[in-house]
């Protein structure tokens, strides 16, 4: 297939993901039963980024706009995407990008989410037979030209030493965090909000660490997350954790913040238990950069309604609505996918 018509049918993709088919149905119902986590609400939330953010013909030809060697004709590779499972077809970005490059993709599934991505590859198939020949399930990776694996920093090890001698991106555990000045008005604290709570906070664009100025008062943002968010609550699993960790807080003496469904912890790591968000104080912008420029290999991107220098900044409420062009870790896998 040329590009063209490969970029043609992921606009059709678009459009198909957005319709309530019995396919998509089916696909969102057998994602929620095999991994509780991953609940129909937030399936669709995530078909419909993917439908508006990534599968339209303007946004795709803005993005291969950067990429004029796209173009030329190459060899096809074969490009082993071991897929994560954190949130709902979190690994598409990858098959996305790897089809786009026009590679065949050898994918690895994680046990956690199994469905989704192959209901969207189903469509591309019965939609343009041709496009078979670039999806390839497998139970384990062999005969591969390259391999992008995600997971968290205990399999990076093991991926970076099984992997090491072919061309590779290997992602490890990153967290999105959140600057305040203190200035910031309901509607935007509802805004973060939602860059918390979206997912239950298993992305790695989740807000898992506030930064805020010396003395913030957290009594009205307390207060907004337990007026709107509290209803996530109602998920058992979301639940059983927050009571789980509430009580080894207290029963640790571990000093904390808490309304009816989020805890606050002043806390250097980015990353935070599941309904725990951490903070940390700032002084100036001096020492807020300081800290950031610190904690960069960590951070996926930083909610801020602040001016800040950092190219990974969103607006608050934005974090969880990634554009096509936003690639994990801040490598650019498409340039990576041509050059090979």
């Amino acid at each position: 297939m040329k590009l063209q018509e490969r970029l043609a049918l992921l606009v059709k993709l678009g459009a198909y993901i957005q319709q309530d088919t019995e396919a998509r149905q089916y696909a969102i119902a057998y994602t929620e039963r095999n991994n509780r986590w991953l609940t129909k609400e937030n399936s669709r939330n995530a078909l419909q980024n993917f439908a508006t953010e990534f599968l339209t013909a303007s946004a795709l030809e803005a993005w291969i706009a950067n990429y004029p060697s796209l173009k030329e004709e190459r060899r096809s590779k074969k490009i082993g995407l071991v897929l994560a499972g954190n949130i709902p077809a979190v690994g598409f970005h990858d098959v996305l990008t790897t089809f786009i490059a026009g590679h065949q993709a050898m994918l690895k599934y994680s046990e956690k989410d199994q469905y989704l991505i192959p209901y969207m590859i189903d469509f591309m198939i019965k939609e343009d037979p041709r496009s078979a020949a670039y999806f390839k399930p497998v139970l384990r990776l062999k005969d591969f030209d390259a391999v992008i694996a995600t997971g968290s920093n205990n399999s990076a090890l093991y991926f970076e030493q099984y992997f090491s001698k072919y061309p590779n991106i290997i992602r490890k555990n990153r967290n999105s965090i959140a600057v305040l000045d203190g200035t910031e008005t309901e509607e935007e604290l509802l805004a973060l909000g939602s860059d918390i709570f979206a997912y239950f906070g298993l992305g790695c664009r989740s807000v898992a660490k506030l930064y805020v100025p010396k003395e913030y008062d957290f009594f009205n943002f307390l207060s907004l997350m337990d007026q709107h968010y509290k209803t996530i609550m109602d998920h058992n699993k979301y639940k059983n954790n927050y009571d789980y960790n509430r009580s080894i807080y207290l029963l640790n003496n571990v000093p904390h913040l808490a309304n009816d469904c989020l805890m606050l912890l002043e806390h250097e790591s980015l990353l935070s238990r599941i309904s725990s968000v951490h903070f940390e104080y700032y002084n100036n912008e001096e020492d807020l950069q300081a800290k950031l420029e610190g904690a960069k290999e960590q951070i996926q991107c930083i909610a801020t309604k602040m001016n800040l220098p950092q190219k990974n900044t969103v607006l608050l409420g934005q974090a969880q609505k990634p554009a096509v062009e936003d690639y994990a870790d801040g490598v650019d896998t498409l340039q990576f996918l041509i050059e090979l």
